[in-house]
């Protein structure tokens, strides 16, 4: 039996910031953005998001 061992190489703190602030924006488009779109049903589904998650918005 043999086994193979692959090593992962850890992320520079460049890689770690940019990795979160694009996570950052998309949530926040998600969350926010999202509830400015013209179409109904993309608006009513972040409202719902937005409730779910205990943000009020009225």
């Amino acid at each position: 039996m043999t086994t193979d061992t692959h090593r992962i190489a850890a992320a520079t703190s460049g890689t770690r910031i940019a990795t979160g602030l694009f996570a950052l924006v998309l949530g926040a488009f998600f969350v926010w953005g999202a509830g400015f779109a013209h179409s109904a049903a993309l608006h009513d589904t972040a409202h719902d998001v937005r409730h779910a998650f205990g943000f009020p918005c009225h």
